[in-house]
């Protein structure tokens, strides 16, 4: 056998040869990377991945604030905490209201906010200029100054909505009625302000995404007898998928752990043990009960992981396509 055809058999086919030199710089540009990350990894570490770990450890404890005050160490209970937060407690009440709520506040605001998009693309300059400073407004007031405004919007006394009820109707029906003493118009009146602030992110991000769809493929649509709903539908929303997918993981996210705005309502005359949320309800929930609380916290991030990890992992697998 030849040298030539030892050396052909020898190198698989398709392999490169790989230098001593290639190895080295590979592992020096590796060794860079990893220095350039590990100031974000401590932080990471240290500010979420030691309170996470420390939230779990406690989940299976009795830890109370007496055991801070005394510096003892708690017993392990493990599940017992987890048993008694399903079992003996109102917890799977306010875990299914604060799962309803995510997904009005979710669809409502997903869904209005395209449209507006939709419509950004269809108005003049002025306009939506216009348009868009009127957003802006509503997503730059922070939650709790909105929720007090529309607080003072559904006053009982000196509501605007109870005056305006009461001239259309002609009646003094609406004098004094109190909106958030009841749940569901507690909830309706909740609905409104989260909405009314949600919406300015959807829009302002599907109207970004929106001018990456060629004006050529739109019109080719139009041709063939496409009407707006189909032209979105089999055309526009592919191209935005990706964009519509972290805009409804963040939704999720953001709608199930909702806390100042129920907070600050409830203090206006809510009651809290039939309005309580996921947020509310842990705040309020067991002062210095430290292992029942936490045991509360792994829950929601179970809960959160779930339903995220889904749209994450198909977004994950379009981009490797």
């Amino acid at each position: 056998m030849s040298e030539t055809q030892t050396a052909v058999r020898a190198v698989k086919p398709g392999a490169k040869p790989e230098s001593g030199r290639e190895k080295f710089r590979a592992r020096r540009e590796a060794r860079g990377a990893w220095s350039l990350l590990a100031p974000s990894l401590i932080i990471l570490g240290v500010m979420v991945g030691y309170p996470a770990v420390l939230m779990v450890i406690q989940s299976f404890s009795d830890y109370t604030v007496k055991n801070k005050v005394q510096g003892t160490l708690p017993n392990f209970v493990w599940f017992e905490n987890y048993v008694d937060l399903f079992t003996k407690s109102d917890f799977p009440a306010v875990l299914v209201r604060s799962l309803a709520l995510m997904v009005v506040l979710t669809v409502l605001i997903v869904v209005m906010g395209t449209l507006v998009a939709v419509l950004m693309t269809r108005l003049s300059r002025g306009w939506r200029i216009l348009v868009s400073v009127g957003l802006l407004l509503a997503w730059a007031m922070p939650p709790l100054t909105a929720t007090v405004v529309w607080g003072w919007i559904f006053d009982t006394q000196y509501g605007v909505v109870n005056w305006a009820l009461n001239t259309i109707t002609g009646t003094s029906d609406w004098t004094n009625h109190s909106w958030l003493l009841n749940p569901l118009s507690f909830f309706f009146v909740l609905t409104i302000i989260v909405v009314w602030q949600g919406i300015p992110f959807v829009a302002f991000t599907t109207y970004a995404g929106l001018g990456q769809v060629p004006s050529e493929v739109l019109e080719a649509a139009s041709l063939d007898g496409a009407n707006g709903f189909k032209r979105f539908r089999l055309v526009v929303f592919p191209y935005i998928r990706s964009i519509m997918t972290v805009v409804l993981v963040l939704q999720i996210i953001w709608n199930l752990r909702i806390f100042t705005q129920v907070y600050a309502l409830q203090t206006r005359g809510g009651i809290a043990a039939e309005t309580n949320v996921l947020g509310t309800y842990l705040f309020r929930q067991g002062v210095g009960e430290f292992g029942a609380t936490a045991a509360i916290g792994v829950v929601m991030v179970i809960l959160l992981l779930t339903l995220s990890w889904g749209y994450v992992r198909t977004t994950l697998k379009e981009e490797e396509l």
